[in-house]
This record gives structure tokens, sequence and C-alpha cells, in this order.
């Protein structure tokens, strides 16, 4: 029996566990023909996954940025000439202390935001090549924790668990509307969404009150489940640009909504952030 060509490439990072596994699972439900390349962290889950979805897969610690470059790689082997129709920048999590990573950055900002700037960056040329679509998982902490200081984007002056996540996930969106920004006219999409709070292990490694709500009963009340946020995500992977979603735009889960952080509608931030992040990573601006 003949294979049906696939459609689209879908690179989904944050994919051994929670909704990026949710929403892997779905859409190998939904859209058999689609190429999934599936990213995590652990070995035994990102594999139990793909082997479940038959997706390719890589690992890659995002704590380690020459981890992400060899990912970029390894993604660009599988693609070859194609392109990549859909990025998704799901990997992400709440931290605790300010113990840098081994490239001198503080966790929480490399993992969220640095190192998906970097892979977003290094696959870019795939994207524009069909007109692609970056898919950015942030959070209502953007709204509540965040306020970004480009100069000091490892807290250093003033840190918390929360700040820093809060902080990173205002990147995430500042890096949508940078991409919207630079790349729209070229064909390319960006978004950034909150998935709403769900029921994973995310805040595990954390010494954020938050931690406290995911341990308890109380998550069962007032937090909602891996499947329902894989489906947020889902909707926006399998979504229209400018259609089903409005590039450039923050939604909460599949609401458009103005309730963002007042630095999020700050263009000269956004390109500030950016040129930062480009510096610190090493890659050249645009």
């Amino acid at each position: 029996m003949t294979r049906p060509v696939p459609h689209k490439t879908i690179v989904l990072t944050g994919a051994s566990d929670g909704i990026g596994a949710a929403a892997a699972r779905q859409l190998r439900s939904s859209s058999s023909s689609d190429r999934m390349i599936l990213v995590g962290r652990s070995v035994e889950k990102t594999r139990a996954v793909a082997e479940e979805t038959g997706a390719a897969w890589f690992t890659a610690d995002f704590t380690r940025l020459d981890d992400v470059r060899t990912l970029a790689e390894q993604i660009v082997d599988v693609v070859g000439d194609g392109g990549i129709d859909v990025l998704a920048n799901n990997a992400g999590g709440i931290f605790g202390d300010q113990t840098p990573t081994v490239d001198g950055f503080e966790k929480t900002m490399q993992v969220n935001h640095l190192a998906p700037f970097l892979l977003t960056n290094l696959l870019l040329p795939h994207l524009l090549k069909v007109e692609g679509a970056v898919i950015n998982t942030s959070s209502i902490a953007h709204r509540l924790f965040g306020h970004l200081n480009v100069n000091d984007l490892d807290n250093r002056r003033r840190f918390s668990p929360n700040k820093a996540y809060g902080d990173a996930k205002l990147a995430n969106v500042l890096f949508a509307k940078s991409l919207h920004t630079k790349f729209h006219a070229d064909g390319l999409s960006a978004v950034a969404f909150h998935p709403g709070t769900v029921q994973t292990n995310f805040a595990s490694d954390s010494s954020s009150i938050m931690r406290l709500l995911y341990r308890t009963p109380l998550k069962h009340l007032m937090l909602i489940g891996a499947d329902k946020g894989g489906e947020t995500l889902r909707w926006f992977i399998e979504g229209t640009p400018d259609e089903t979603w409005f590039s450039g735009a923050y939604y909460d889960e599949r609401r458009l909504t103005t309730k963002v952080n007042p630095q999020a509608n700050d263009a000269d931030l956004a390109e500030a952030l950016w040129q930062r992040s480009a510096e610190l990573v090493g890659i050249p601006a645009p």
C-alpha cells in the first residue's frame, strides 16, 4: 500500500510529555499524512511518543545551546531541500534558583526563550521557503509576573522564579510579534498563546509557590488536562494563519485578547529584545 505524501512538515518541541505529547497524538489521528518531527529532552519519553505516532524524533537539552545547534542540523538533514510548514516552540518550564546554564545564562530565560529563538532563526530559511508558521507556547504569566529589562534578562538584580518565568513568557510574545514585523511580508506567520493552566509536571523542578498547586489535589479543580491543552496547541498548528488565527497576535487559549502585559505592545522593546537575544546566542541580527 502506498503511503500518502506528507502535505505538511511540523516540528514540535516539548513533545515528550504534557500538551506537546497530547498534541502529537491528536495530530496523528486527525492528519495522518503530515510529517512530524518531535523534539524532547527525555530519550525514553520522546521515543515512546514518536513510536506511537510514527514521527521522526530527536532529543535536545535546551540548557545547552550547542544541543540546539545540533538539533537544527538534524532537522535540516531530515527536511533536505523542503520546507517547514509549522515550528511549534512548545518546550519550556519554570525552575528554581539562579544557577546558570553551561552557556552562562539564567535557566528559565534560556530554556523558554533563548533556545527557541536560536532554533527558529536556524530553521528560518526552511520556514520562509513554504511561508510557514511559528507558534510560541506562552502563558498568562507574561501578564501577571513579567517586566523585561533587556540589559538584565537573567534578573540578576531582582530574581524570583515567578518573575523569571513571566519575563520568559513575555519574551515569547515579543518574539512572535517581531517575527511578524520582520517576515510577514515574506509569507511567514507567527503567534503566541496561553494554552490554559495544564495538569503537567512542568513546575516540578521549581522553587516557585506554583509548584504547590501542581502537587496537591487542588490541581484537579483548578487545572485542565494535558489533552485539552494539546487540543489548543493542535488548533494553532492545523489552523490557517490570518484565517483561523491572526499573525502577530496573542491568544488566551483560542481567544484573541487585549489583556496583555503593556510591554507586549512596545515595538521598541521587541526590537531591542531581538537584538540582545541575537547577540547572546551568537547569530547575526537582520
